[in-house]
């Protein structure tokens, strides 16, 4: 989560608070902020950036994988060996 999402929501539940405590509402918002931000730390989060990228390098390793899968099967047809793990 970005700060502007912080602020967002920081800012949406201060509008929750009763009239006539606008003094507290700079505070509240702060405070509500840091709370959030201090959860979602120990959470230990990844961006979603983060989880695209290892997304696609997850999928190229696979594809490698089954690549190389495929050249040993075929380098071991032709020496004549049989793999018997399949």
């Amino acid at each position: 989560m970005n700060n502007a999402a912080f602020d967002e929501f920081a800012e949406s539940l201060s509008k929750l608070l009763p009239p006539g405590v606008d003094a507290l509402k700079s505070d509240f918002e702060r405070n509500a902020r840091m709370a959030l931000q201090s959860v979602l730390t120990k959470m230990d989060l990844v961006t979603r950036e983060d989880y695209e990228v290892q997304s696609r390098l997850l999928e190229r390793t696979r594809e490698k994988l089954t690549d190389l899968e495929a050249r040993v099967k075929s380098l071991e047809e032709q020496a004549g060996l049989s793999s018997t793990e399949d």
